[in-house]
């Protein structure tokens, strides 16, 4: 969807426009939807966790795994034709009211099956990417989009490394007024009602687009209708550039959530750490998110300048296959203290694909944008869901399971090149942030001036 008035630079410090006010609304609220996601995670050991308390077994605990990442993939799909017809301020308010409830309510469950049943529904928060992709993408013009999206996205994952570290403290201070074995269940009631608080956030603070909500445009006649978005899920699945990028994003996205399910349980097991510091070591991964992904959306808008999408395509490509290479050498370490730096490493590598990969996607079919994003996203969380197989048993095989991904991700590396661009469009991109670049020689990111 192209508007006039998208933003040319990203003012971190500024609230005052309708752009930055979306980026930064949506990528706080994608931080606590990965908050709630994934806050159950470092609660799962211990003797009072969620294994003790509920009896999990391995293949359990490896199935809430997949659970957690399996709906996501169904509603992906979904949010992404919404978010053209009805906008992001209304789409995203609905998913975060929505999600909240199974977040609050994980801790009433009393049998296995009861838990893996809400992480599935959990899984629906997932969602809320595609919606800040899709966001700031209406919002920001071709010279930053990589950033932007990248940034945001970023910022939001960033949230499946702060809850690793926060929640078995939120858990500790619970339990100074509840009993041992009510404290996980009583924690996770805080980031389900953070999410509604942000859901009004999101609805009063935000617009659909530069020039204001879809429904007033459309009532203003500056819009399609409503109508017109049908059939562009049709359109977008058919490009095969968009089915590469879903294999490409399940290589990357996928592992990084693969990772946020199973780090702390990895470390707790594989150098006998303790609970807490388990989760702070393997939160280390998530935290990278601060600006690993803004790399990868940063590159791909300087590569762009000078080497047009097929120098994005070509970053990509490069990103995904050192990400593959430092996954193998991370799941090769047997002493904490190179292990640690091996998983930073693979850090950074994973987080900059993402951020390279949501570069591309504004570019592939911008009548579909909203059905090419949710169809990428989907991506992630298939590769996740797939990757969850490999983690249904015993927690010191984990290594094992880290090394055949590694290999997986080297492999997917090279479907980047089935991503191509036609003269036509490399010309219409470069056409267009001639167009919409203001001030070339300024800084992409700025602060306040």
């Amino acid at each position: 969807m192209d508007f006039k008035s998208k933003a040319t630079k990203i003012d971190l410090f500024s609230f005052k426009t309708p752009q930055m006010r979306a980026f930064h609304v949506t990528w706080f609220a994608f931080f606590l939807c990965f908050f709630g996601w994934f806050g159950i995670v470092p609660m799962m050991k211990g003797d009072n966790g969620v294994i003790a308390t509920l009896g999990l077994s391995p293949a359990q605990v490896g199935n809430s795994v997949i659970a957690a990442v399996s709906l996501t993939i169904i509603a992906r799909l979904i949010i992404g034709p919404m978010c053209t017809r009805f906008g992001s301020r209304k789409v995203y308010t609905f998913l975060l009211v929505l999600g909240s409830l199974p977040v609050m309510g994980i801790g009433l469950a009393q049998t296995p099956t009861q838990f893996i049943l809400a992480r599935v529904l959990i899984g629906t928060i997932g969602a809320a990417f595609v919606i800040t992709q899709y966001h700031t993408s209406v919002m920001f013009a071709p010279n930053v989009v990589g950033a932007a999206n990248a940034t945001t996205a970023g910022w939001g994952n960033l949230g499946g490394g702060v809850t690793q570290a926060v929640m078995p403290l939120l858990l500790a201070a619970t339990l100074t007024f509840v009993p041992a074995a009510m404290g996980w269940r009583v924690a996770m009631v805080v980031p389900g009602l953070a999410m509604l608080i942000t859901a009004a956030a999101y609805w009063f603070l935000t617009q659909d687009a530069p020039e204001g909500n879809y429904s007033e445009l459309r009532a203003r006649g500056e819009m399609p209708p409503a109508s017109a978005a049908r059939g562009t899920f049709m359109e977008a699945i058919k490009d095969s550039r968009v089915i590469a990028l879903f294999f490409i994003y399940a290589a990357c996205f996928g592992i990084e959530l693969t990772i946020n399910g199973t780090a702390a349980l990895y470390f707790f097991n594989r150098f006998d750490l303790n609970l807490a510091t388990a989760g702070l070591v393997a939160g280390l991964f998530g935290l990278m998110n601060i600006f690993a992904r803004s790399m990868g959306g940063l590159f791909s808008d300087f590569i762009n300048r000078g080497g047009g999408l097929r120098g994005r395509v070509q970053f990509l490509f490069i990103c995904l296959l050192l990400e593959g290479v430092a996954l193998v050498l991370f799941a090769n370490m047997g002493v904490l203290a190179l292990a640690i730096p091996a998983l930073i490493i693979f850090s950074l590598f994973v987080q900059m694909s993402e951020g390279a990969t949501f570069a591309i996607v504004p570019y592939v079919n911008k009548r579909a944008m909203g059905a090419v994003a949710g169809i990428v996203g989907a991506g992630g969380n298939f590769g996740a869901m797939l990757a969850g197989f490999l983690f249904r048993r015993e927690a010191d095989m984990f290594g094992q399971s880290y090394m055949i991904l590694g290999i997986l991700v080297v492999v997917c590396a090279f479907m980047a090149f089935m991503v191509r661009f036609s003269e036509s469009e490399e010309k219409a991109a470069a056409e267009e942030t001639a167009a919409r670049l203001s001030d070339s020689g300024e800084s992409v990111l700025t602060g306040a001036r």
